[in-house]
């Protein structure tokens, strides 16, 4: 039986990387890119995908295509992904949980539509991650962690037990959220850093002393 056909919406570098964990998870063959004007000008092929349309073309592609995901990556600003989710879904494109084989999500934990778990990442029992996330590579969330919508928890970041990260946060590589912690929304985790106390909405931590 043939399987599904999938778009990813973005072709720069964090597209890469989920070629890589839709290949391996091996339910879906990728279709191609949607990507820039000059990327489907120059005809631009990487790892042996073309880019098919531009963000214009989604009224035409949702014809031809069910399943859609977003592949453009998140550093502060969500913005870019929050548009494109909402762009998605109101044409009427499923958006599947895609999830590294190399992965760990427990039976008992919830994952939002349109959210990638990459490899080496751990989402362990409790845990709710929202739609629209990035559960990045080695990313441990633990027991009855919270991780809202549109969030992306970065290469090796750690969320303890019972924390919560707020919508549209980031949390930087290597970085140790306490147990317990609540994060607001729109925050921003700086890389390598340790949060030992509650963050209200849009903060930007730089360290104990930002």
């Amino acid at each position: 039986m043939p399987k599904p056909k999938l778009i990813l919406i973005g072709a720069g570098g964090h597209a890469r990387s989920c070629i890589d964990v839709v290949e391996e998870q091996d339910i879906f063959q990728i279709a191609g890119f949607v990507g820039l004007p000059d990327q489907k000008k120059s005809q631009y092929i990487d790892y042996g995908y073309p880019v098919i349309g531009t963000d214009e073309d989604l009224p035409e592609l949702a014809k031809k295509y069910e399943y859609a995901l977003i592949t453009v990556g998140q550093i502060q600003s969500a913005d870019s992904r929050i548009r494109l989710y909402q762009k998605i879904n109101c044409l009427a494109f499923r958006l599947p949980i895609i999830v590294s084989p190399t992965a760990h999500v427990s039976c008992n934990a919830t994952i939002g539509a349109g959210t990638i778990v990459m490899h080496g990442a751990i989402v362990n029992a409790g845990a709710y991650v929202g739609n629209n996330c990035i559960i990045n590579s080695r990313a441990l969330i633990e027991h009855d962690a919270r991780v809202g919508d549109h969030c992306h928890i970065s290469t090796g970041a750690i969320l303890n037990g019972n924390t919560k990260v707020g919508d549209r946060s980031f949390v930087g590589s290597s970085s140790v959220i306490k147990q317990g912690i609540v994060i607001g929304e729109d925050s921003v985790i700086g890389m390598g850093l340790v949060v030992r106390h509650n963050l209200e909405d849009r903060a930007h931590f730089k360290g104990n002393h930002s």
